[in-house]
């Protein structure tokens, strides 16, 4: 695997970086700088900011004074855009290549990158694929988004620049799978994951995990962006959790059972209270939130530190011993007390 730098991350190194992108306009500095702050405090590791003026560069200026995370500039059209992006600072630019013109703009942006140290993503998604792709394969398939990205290389290789991430993104969830198979088989640079347009919170994320999961599952990818239709701040919580949910992520992780007819306590309630109290637990351990008293601790047996109910009242219990007895109301009081101590 290809290691390309960006900023103070290196990609390609086996960690996989969670990404997000800016939604307020460009102009409107005050506000981008303020949420990118957020998504930092958030975990975000990566922000993108969209860049459609040539004005609105200095935008990377504010935001590179005010986090410490790397930036990106999303680049349309204009290779102007993203020559000035770089004179400001940028830790990486994305375009398509294709779209910015002719092969003398390509090698302007590809020269100033390199002279810099900035790495290129190339961005190709189904939705704009050359027309020429489009009558050879009849839709875009796998195949196609595969041999856009990889002419994208080419023409970027052609003027000797090779820090180059790629994505190839698509709103459909297996042809997004395929085509990054496909792509992994044929390339070394880094790659980023996601299912573009997945949509609102809640499908986005159903849509996302089923993807960017699949592939990481498969020992593929090196930064994910979950595009949700919300706060980019659910992004990167998103992200987290699917890098959780495959073994690659940082943290404590939830198990809880789903609840049954012995459920005595307010499980959905406590669960959900527990899962925000660990947003902000770097550790790396598993706690379990189990509705029965009887078979709980047996259960999460797994979970390093847990809670299960019982009536009125519950047990915390450490890799499956119990510790004590403590009544409902002060369950969480007594579980952060144990996380504490891991």
């Amino acid at each position: 695997m290809k290691t390309v730098k960006v900023g103070n991350i290196a990609l390609g190194n086996g960690k996989i970086y969670v990404q997000s992108m800016l939604n307020i306009p460009a102009d409107d500095i005050e506000n981008s700088v303020k949420q990118a702050v957020e998504l930092e405090k958030a975990g975000c590791e990566i922000i993108r900011a969209a860049v459609p003026k040539i004005e609105n560069a200095e935008l990377i200026y504010a935001l590179k004074n005010a986090v410490s995370v790397p930036i990106v500039a999303d680049i349309h059209f204009d290779y102007k855009i993203a020559l000035a992006c770089v004179e400001a600072g940028v830790d990486k630019i994305r375009i398509n290549p294709g779209n910015i013109g002719s092969d003398d703009r390509v090698k302007a942006v590809a020269g100033a990158c390199k002279a810099k140290n900035i790495p290129i993503r190339i961005g190709v998604n189904s939705g704009s694929l050359e027309k020429s792709l489009l009558e050879k394969y009849g839709s875009p398939t796998a195949e196609a988004l595969v041999e856009s990205a990889l002419g994208h290389v080419r023409l970027l290789n052609k003027f000797d620049f090779d820090d180059i991430v790629i994505s190839i993104k698509s709103s459909n969830v297996k042809l997004m799978i395929s085509a990054y198979r496909l792509l992994a088989q044929q390339t070394n640079y880094p790659l980023h994951l996601g299912v573009t347009e997945a949509g609102t919170e809640r499908m986005g994320l159903i849509k996302s995990a089923i993807g960017i999961g699949s592939l990481l599952c498969d020992g593929i990818g090196d930064t994910i962006r979950v595009s949700l239709t919300a706060d980019p701040v659910q992004e990167v919580y998103a992200g987290k959790d699917i890098l959780k949910a495959c073994g690659l992520g940082k943290g404590a992780e939830i198990v809880s059972c789903p609840t049954c007819g012995r459920t005595k306590i307010d499980l959905i309630s406590l669960a959900n209270k527990v899962e925000d109290m660990l947003k902000t637990v770097d550790k790396p351990i598993k706690v379990a939130v189990m509705g029965c008293a009887v078979n709980g601790p047996g259960e999460a047996r797994e979970a390093d530190v847990g809670i299960a109910g019982g009536s009125g009242e519950g047990l915390i219990f450490r890799k499956g011993q119990v510790l004590r007895k403590v009544p409902e109301d002060r369950l969480l009081e007594e579980l952060k007390k144990e996380i504490d101590k891991l």
